[in-house]
């Protein structure tokens, strides 16, 4: 399978992804072994996630999120940011 997901740093700012392994994925950025954004960022908390039986779905979907606004993220995908 395949996911995206989107994670809510210490900063209160948030970070889209994908990866075939959710639950390692968000193990590795938050041994700071993820992304650099992320990883000057920490604690990082998972609070949204989908999954794709293609990876083609997956990154579609990926990079429709990530031409979203901040805001708009948190009104359609219904995110708890506090």
């Amino acid at each position: 399978m395949y996911y995206i997901y989107i994670l809510l740093c210490s900063d209160n700012s948030i970070y889209t992804g994908f990866t075939t392994n959710l639950k390692q994925r968000v193990k590795d950025h938050n041994e700071g072994k993820g992304s650099k954004y992320v990883r000057s960022k920490l604690p990082a908390k998972l609070i949204y996630s989908e999954e794709f039986k293609t990876k083609s779905e997956a990154l579609k979907r990926e990079g429709q999120i990530k031409g979203w606004s901040r805001s708009k993220k948190i009104r359609v995908l219904n995110l708890d940011v506090k």
